[in-house]
């Protein structure tokens, strides 16, 4: 060994010291990957369920760097013994020069710690939604929802998200707590439509589509209720009434889980479409302009004079009406 040293040294025209940390380096790295390789495959094995898998895979991993660092940190830095030391000038040095590094990591240890979301839950961070399909040391990643596509579905895009962006813009978890949303379909029909007898059709389609979710829903709020005030009295489907522009409109509002939000609407609505088309009386709205005309008596006995004239009048703009 020792004269594989030096011949190393005289090659390499490294200091002995300097060289024999690099040696012991390569060596602690070599050990903890290997270790660190066999723990994930025998994880990997007895572990069958993703999140858990993701979950043990990255406590390890943390683990292991923690691990390397003491020992490297140790091997490099002679003032790594006086621990109080070297984090007083690592923390001081780094807070100057890498502001961003160290509130990403600021970011990622309120993540890991008050855990505001987790891999799996479908998130909002500013402007960016979607679900969360890993948390790293500095950025966390969405499957991104929403943008160009309808209805809270994916994009197929991989958005990273920086850490600190969870302590400095507005984040809304749609897995945490109660765990459903309440959607809203409006439903416009006309004035001279039946409505009463519209909402009765649109109550129980509502109460058909999420009829299921009450029972469990309301042990969810039980559960929920323990860690955060959230008061729920009434969670069945409910038809409110409004008064439009252009006619009636009737709110279907209902309780669904945030990734069947379309599906929901989908279904709903083609109920909706079937009943309103074989029933009588009840027809969408939609705006509409209406033309009455003043001074014009009769058009079916005597009057083509009248509406030839009252033709020439329209083309060129000039008719006399109330709208």
């Amino acid at each position: 060994m020792d004269k594989f040293t030096v011949w190393l040294q005289n090659f390499t025209n490294i200091e002995q010291d300097i060289l024999w940390k690099i040696l012991i380096t390569i060596a602690v790295l070599v050990v903890l990957k290997t270790i660190h390789l066999i723990v994930l495959k025998v994880m990997w094995k007895n572990i069958e369920e993703p999140r858990k898998r993701y979950r043990w895979k990255k406590t390890f991993t943390y683990i292991f760097v923690f691990i390397g660092f003491l020992i490297l940190g140790r091997v490099w830095l002679q003032a790594f013994q006086s621990l109080a030391t070297f984090l007083g000038l690592l923390t001081a040095g780094l807070a100057i020069a890498l502001k961003d590094i160290i509130t990403d990591i600021a970011g990622w240890v309120f993540i890991v710690w008050r855990k505001p979301f987790e891999v799996g839950d479908r998130v909002q961070v500013g402007e960016h939604a979607g679900d969360v399909i890993d948390i790293r040391l500095f950025q966390f990643s969405l499957l991104e929802i929403r943008n160009w596509v309808d209805a809270d579905q994916s994009t197929g895009r991989i958005i990273n998200v920086p850490n600190h962006k969870v302590l400095n813009d507005v984040l809304a978890n749609f897995s945490k707590g109660f765990q459903y949303i309440w959607n809203e379909i409006p439903v416009l029909i006309t004035f001279e439509s039946n409505w009463q007898k519209a909402k009765v059709i649109l109550q129980e389609i509502a109460d058909k589509h999420a009829e299921y979710l009450s029972p469990y829903a309301k042990r969810r709020i039980k559960e929920a209720s323990r860690k955060f005030m959230i008061f729920y009295k009434n969670l069945k489907p409910t038809v409110y009434t409004s008064v439009k522009d252009s006619g009636v409109l009737l709110t279907v509002r209902y309780l669904c889980e945030p990734r069947k939000r379309r599906l929901s609407e989908h279904a709903i609505w083609e109920d909706v479409l079937k009943a309103f088309n074989s029933t009588e009386g009840i027809d969408f709205a939609y705006p509409t302009k209406r033309t009455y005309y003043q001074n014009v008596k009769d058009f079916s006995m005597g009057g083509s004079e009248k509406l030839s004239v009252l033709e020439k009048d329209i083309i060129k703009g000039d008719t006399n009406d109330d709208i």
